[in-house]
């Protein structure tokens, strides 16, 4: 999907909720399992980060998943992502934006979504803002307004957060408290 970057700025501009696939977005796609059979995951500290200081603007965060994971609800617990807004175990996410942005009081259309594979393209065609991590599957970055440099679970989800708080004039400000 050809969008310039100035289309793109807007489309971060406006965004008031930001859903993300969890494996191969918020990780890198592996599934580890122990000896007694309990899956872990690893995310990234600096995704994490992101994703507070986009809470912390205002911007609300919303899973849409295939799997479920105790794992993923300990981070999203860790994150202080709303549990209304956090949907696993879906056959097909694309059907919960509805419930989601009517949840979030936001517009599919002010609604971003990072994704990695073929199940996300349903949802992606269906929001303002459909995001490719730089290892999705090239069906997946062919339905993209944009694609990020960083693999996913690799620091794609803070690169995204950063574009929308720097489109949305708050990134300068964030970085003064830190200095």
């Amino acid at each position: 999907m050809s969008v310039s970057p100035i289309e793109i700025n807007q489309q971060l501009k406006r965004t008031k909720l930001l859903l993300l696939d969890v494996d191969g977005v918020l990780t890198d796609g592996s599934i580890v399992y122990n000896d007694e059979g309990i899956e872990t995951k690893a995310f990234n500290v600096k995704d994490g980060l992101g994703l507070r200081l986009l809470m912390e603007a205002g911007i609300k965060v919303g899973i849409a998943t295939g799997r479920s994971s105790e794992a993923l609800y300990t981070r999203c617990r860790d994150l202080r992502i709303n549990k209304e807004y956090i949907f696993d175990n879906l056959k097909d996410k694309a059907a919960i934006l509805d419930i989601i942005t009517a949840r979030a009081d936001v517009s599919a259309e002010n609604t971003a979504f990072i994704a990695d594979d073929l199940p996300d393209i349903p949802m992606m065609k269906r929001v303002g803002t459909p995001i490719a991590v730089a290892d999705a599957h090239n069906a997946v970055i062919e339905h993209a307004v944009l694609t990020t440099k960083a693999k996913g679970g690799k620091g794609a989800v803070r690169e995204i957060c950063e574009a929308i708080l720097e489109a949305q004039g708050i990134w300068r400000h964030i970085l003064e408290k830190f200095s």
